[in-house]
């Protein structure tokens, strides 16, 4: 692991994050903490984490809003904490662009695997050489997917994704026109780092389309839902 790979904690629970700091820093994380919601956004958006631990429940800001406001600006992973486990808060999580989601109690070491997990895949390509002979990149007629560099384009205009809505548009582009049932993504591109219902795949293609619709209408379709089956990426015949 490169020693530069700073996590910020947003957590008002003194002895929580003290255990998580004291787990992430033996495995050699540098550990910046807010213990409040609005000291959160205004340190993950002054400085480029790795990787931000995001607590549901904070007093003044709740973690909703702090997510939400993250992301109008970056893409960085996030983990949500919470002592609350009902369907609907996970749900409103991921709306707002969370990557997984834990619930408390936690085990610390649970908590490392997650985060080995989600910044092994977010940051898989940037371990790439440069001089990479041969590109890993997928292009259609309104979407190109260059995964060396981790960038969407949409007719040339680039889409900024959290790093499970880029993996699971690439795992269907990569598969394009074959159906795939939700419990097949869950498994493909979450693994078992995301131990979740099947609204979760609804909620990130919900938010792909989103994003994409904002760029290109025509990308966006290319996302296409089979009823009563799941989803696929359409490719139009020439």
């Amino acid at each position: 692991m490169e020693g530069n790979q700073t996590i910020l904690i947003i957590e008002d629970e003194d002895r929580i994050r003290r255990l998580l700091r004291m787990y992430l820093e033996r495995e050699s994380y540098l550990v910046e903490e807010a213990e409040n919601g609005t000291k959160g956004i205004e340190m993950a958006k002054a400085f480029d984490y790795t990787l931000i631990i995001l607590d549901l429940m904070l007093p003044e800001t709740d973690g909703i809003t702090v997510c939400k406001s993250i992301r109008e600006e970056k893409a960085t992973p996030i983990i949500m904490l919470t002592a609350k486990g009902e369907e609907a808060n996970r749900i409103e999580g991921f709306e707002v662009g969370a990557d997984d989601y834990i619930v408390k109690p936690f085990s610390p070491r649970e908590v490392m695997l997650r985060i080995k997990a989600l910044l092994r895949r977010s940051q898989s390509a940037s371990l790439a050489p440069a001089d990479t002979v041969t590109k890993d990149i997928l292009e259609f007629e309104y979407l190109t997917i260059d995964n060396d560099a981790h960038r969407v384009l949409a007719e040339d205009v680039e889409v900024v994704l959290t790093p499970k809505e880029y993996e699971l548009l690439y795992f269907l582009a990569s598969n394009h026109d074959r159906v795939y049932e939700r419990e097949q993504l869950l498994k493909e591109v979450w693994k078992y780092e995301f131990f979740g219902d099947l609204r979760t795949v609804d909620t990130h293609v919900k938010r792909l389309r989103e994003k994409l619709n904002k760029v290109s209408k025509d990308a966006a379709k290319m996302i296409v839902t089979v009823w009563g089956v799941g989803y696929k990426f359409e490719v139009a015949e020439a």
